[in-house]
């Protein structure tokens, strides 16, 4: 082979495997929904107790109209945050906003506002096994003010009870809380 045929497929080869990182940056599964681990819904598996490591971002800018919003206010609620059921409307706003920043200061993480990966995983500290099985569980966030019950479906769909006693699923790309 000629060294003119060698440069030409390792040129080939470059250009290939440069294309493919620059695609593979691009379509990221974040850049998909908003989350991190690529799911339309909080999701869970194995062990409960690491299964928020890896959530979507839910702020002002991302997600912030959706079910996994209306989790979100759930956890600032429990923790005396949003002082009333009526704040968790699924709509991430200015007063949930500050709620977020204010909870991250006190949990001694980047007061930025914006729920994200530190944020989840945080939370995910308060919630404590009731009953099941890994593939079906029953579980309850415990905050500092208030407590709510989760479900961990065997599809690793997460479900809560909101304030008003009603179930949700906790979906990044609907509503139907508030």
């Amino acid at each position: 082979m000629s060294s003119h045929t060698k440069r030409i497929k390792w040129g080939a080869c470059t250009v290939g495997a440069l294309t493919a990182a620059v695609l593979a940056m691009s379509t990221t599964p974040a850049a998909a929904n908003g989350t991190y681990s690529g799911l339309e819904y909080v999701y869970g598996a194995g062990a409960w107790s690491d299964d928020w490591g890896n959530e979507g971002v839910v702020d002002t800018n991302t997600n912030r109209t959706s079910n996994a919003t209306c989790l979100w206010q759930m956890v600032l609620w429990a923790n005396g945050y949003l002082s009333s059921a009526s704040d968790i409307d699924g709509d991430f706003g200015s007063r949930t906003k500050t709620a977020t920043a204010n909870w991250q200061s006190a949990s001694g993480l980047t007061a930025d506002g914006s729920a994200g990966k530190a944020s989840w995983s945080h939370a995910a500290g308060r919630i404590n096994y009731v009953s099941g099985t890994e593939s079906d569980l029953y579980l309850v966030y415990s905050g500092s003010a208030r407590s709510f019950i989760l479900h961990r479906f065997p599809d690793g769909v997460y479900q809560f009870v909101d304030a008003d006693g009603a179930s949700r699923n906790a979906g990044y790309n609907y509503r139907t809380c508030g």
